[in-house]
């Protein structure tokens, strides 16, 4: 990853201005992400909080790993952009370099030769040095474009060992977070779930309606009251993935099925986190919901993330802000996934789906007025 930073530290550094924000310039600070998050990594097992911290350094990851995806991706394009530029001005570029060619092996006396005299060879002189100015600077553009491609190309030559190094950083951090979460004892709790009557409830129940109505009845005594409050935060509060909505609150999925909730495509392994400080009322499967999580930010009000495959917490447990709830489902892609351009901007690496409910005294409600949908990614 080193050797890739200064690569591209030594390409760019002698490239034009208009290059510095270039597709090459974006891949190396993705680089520049996964080194900082590497080394975060190695920092978070000392961090006070541990969980926050491997948190932070998964994000970090995926965020990296996203930008060198699409940084790739961008300079296999930009590369063939300008191959095939480059093969459409055959014919100047031969031209280009005949007339400098000629410019170079000519004789000084015979440039200096002119049949009006020495006035004639002024003039003259001044015409070529105008028509050299300009063939100057079709030759420092050609160079810029050449330069540009060998750049592009070392690049994608050296971006496997970059990525498999930030791949096996996420997946590390992944399980490092994991055992970090099993061993937290300094949350709070409000209630202690009862195991049989969970399990009684969930036999009985045929609808997420009816489980979540009873609820109250899956702890082994009274649930603390809490005057916790997030009304002001209504409209503005983040989703708890990184992702594409996908559907809207009542339209009609692929299946022909509609739900009351949205549907966000996410990559595979994606981290969800609670987007407010929250109790956990349950976790864990439920009807043909697969793995999901309801939390309760305020008396009320029920925030349901189902279709993950590893659930973090337990129920009861009152976690704050920005904690991790769970892994959305998927294998890690491959190198040549990644570095496929064939599904770029078009979302298909969004291969999961999180589906996100709101419930309002047991009542549906539209996840929009609460969550802001506008900043997905």
């Amino acid at each position: 990853m080193r050797f890739l930073a200064l690569l591209f530290a030594t390409a760019l550094g002698s490239a034009p201005a208009y290059a510095q924000t270039d597709p090459a310039q974006a891949a190396l600070e993705a680089a520049q992400m996964l080194e900082q998050a590497s080394i975060s990594l190695t920092e978070a097992d000392s961090a006070r909080d541990r969980v926050r911290a491997l948190t932070e350094t998964l994000q970090a990851y995926e965020a990296g790993l996203t930008a060198m995806r699409d940084g790739l991706r961008k300079a296999a394009t930009r590369e063939a952009q300008l191959t095939a530029e480059l093969r459409a001005r055959e014919k100047d570029v031969a031209q280009l370099l005949g007339v400098l060619q000629t410019i170079e092996t000519t004789a000084p006396p015979v440039l200096m030769l002119h049949p009006s005299g020495p006035l004639g060879s002024a003039r003259t002189g001044m015409m070529l040095s105008e028509v050299t100015s300009g063939l100057n600077a079709k030759a420092q553009a050609l160079a810029h474009d050449l330069q540009e491609v060998q750049t592009l190309r070392q690049l994608q030559q050296s971006a496997a060992e970059t990525l498999t190094e930030g791949l096996i950083g996420v997946q590390d951090a992944r399980t490092r977070l994991s055992e970090a979460i099993a061993d937290r004892t300094d949350l709070p709790r409000r209630f202690v779930e009862d195991p049989v009557r969970t399990a009684i409830l969930i036999s009985s129940t045929e609808t997420l309606d009816g489980f979540a109505s009873g609820l109250s009845e899956i702890s082994e005594g009274e649930i603390v009251e809490t005057n916790a409050d997030v009304t002001d935060l209504k409209g503005q509060i983040a989703l708890p993935v990184q992702g594409v909505l996908l559907h809207k609150a009542g339209e009609t999925d692929a299946a022909g099925v509609t739900r009351p909730g949205l549907v966000m495509g996410t990559r595979p392994r994606s981290l969800v986190v609670s987007p407010t400080a929250a109790t956990i009322r349950y976790r864990g499967p439920l009807l043909d919901l697969g793995n999901l999580i309801i939390l309760e930010p305020q008396p009320g009000l029920l925030f349901v993330f189902s279709g993950l495959q590893e659930v973090y917490g337990e129920s009861g447990q009152v976690i704050p802000e920005g904690t991790p709830v769970g892994l959305m489902p998927g294998g890690t892609p491959e190198i040549g996934a990644i570095l496929s351009t064939s599904g770029d901007g078009t979302g298909t690496d969004r291969s999961e789906t999180l589906y996100i409910e709101v419930r309002e005294e047991n009542t549906p409600v539209n996840p929009e007025s609460w969550f802001r949908t506008d900043k997905d990614g």
